[in-house]
């Protein structure tokens, strides 16, 4: 594949042309306070994972409208009763589950507590999941996919059960034993990377504790030119259904402004690695320099912006950086948490 989006050194300084809407943050205050309204109860059940060095945890918390969520918590085997460890919540890729009980540790391999939640509707895309969604957006037009279920209004559409599933996922971790409540990284690969940029802004001012964000590759950025230019994955659910309803064009953008990652990413107040790839057709490089750029923003402006990085793979499509990046996400995490 090759270069196709901006050069370079246009995208370090390129900003969506998105305006956020005027109730964006008293539409997400009063989706959380109606989340919050119901019993967290998260439960962890011990299972067997047949490994030697990590304990696993089957994970149950209650989600958007007390939907029950699940999700895996693994935990090094040597961790001494009482102690408390930082925690890695992980978001995962578009269409992909939790998986199985032993196939995603590599947190935990590294000495943190890993705490994965389960997307709701998902799980049919190579990894397993255990989440339906019992939320069918009665009456709505959709597409084949995710990306237009609900798009009729902001209060039906898909991804803010979603986001409020990963608010209150932060909060089930930081109820276990063997968790730092005080410090809470979230992480995830494109989707799982949109995840947590939203993740970090609507949990600043909302929800102590989390302490970093490392968004890879991250999806659900920058809309309107996501929508124009990604020739391959899920944006292009969202441009197929316009080209069949093409009175909706409008309608729909003012929808995706609230779930839009370059405008929740602004509230931000935690330091951030992000990666781009400059080759990634999927989640094109403008709309992540455009979530990365715009990052932080809201609390600069206050005096306190946080810090951020960007790691940028040159020759590589959207599988970024893959092990070479999670090695950089370590070192972040270890100076991070060494300071």
């Amino acid at each position: 594949m090759p270069l196709f989006d901006l050069p370079l050194e246009q995208l370090r300084d390129y900003t969506s042309a998105a305006v956020p809407p005027a109730d964006l943050d008293a539409f997400w205050d009063g989706t959380i306070s109606a989340a919050r309204a119901f019993p967290l109860d998260a439960v962890f059940e011990p299972v067997d994972n047949y490994l030697t060095v990590i304990n696993t945890f089957d994970v149950t918390f209650s989600g958007f409208g007390g939907d029950r969520i699940k999700g895996w918590l693994h935990v090094p085997a040597n961790c001494e009763p009482g102690q408390q460890l930082p925690v890695v919540v992980e978001f995962i890729g578009y269409s992909g589950g939790r998986g199985l009980a032993n196939q995603n540790t590599r947190w935990a391999q590294a000495g943190y507590a890993h705490f994965i939640m389960d997307t709701r509707g998902q799980g049919y895309g190579g990894v397993s999941g255990d989440t339906p969604d019992p939320h069918p957006s009665a009456g709505e037009v959709n597409f084949a996919g995710l990306m237009t279920r609900g798009s009729g209004h902001q209060e039906e559409y898909y991804f803010r059960r979603v986001y409020v599933d990963a608010f209150r996922a932060v909060e089930a971790a930081q109820s276990h034993a063997a968790v730092d409540p005080s410090k809470v990284v979230l992480t995830g690969v494109s989707q799982g990377g949109g995840i947590t940029v939203a993740t970090a802004g609507l949990t600043a001012g909302r929800l102590d504790g989390v302490i970093a964000a490392l968004p890879d590759v991250p999806f659900l950025q920058d809309f309107p030119r996501a929508i124009d230019i990604a020739p391959r994955g899920p944006y292009p659910e969202i441009a197929g259904f316009l080209g069949r309803h093409r009175d909706k064009y409008e309608p729909m953008l003012a929808v995706l402004n609230y779930f839009d990652g370059v405008h929740l990413g602004r509230a931000a107040t935690v330091p951030a690695l992000f990666s781009a790839a400059q080759m990634d057709d999927i989640c094109p490089p403008s709309t992540v320099f455009a979530s990365y750029n715009s990052y932080g923003t809201g609390s600069s402006a206050k005096g306190s912006a946080p810090d951020k990085d960007i790691e940028v793979y040159r020759f590589n499509n959207h599988e970024g950086g893959q092990e070479h990046h999670w090695i950089k996400q370590l070192q972040f995490l270890r100076k991070l948490l060494s300071s």
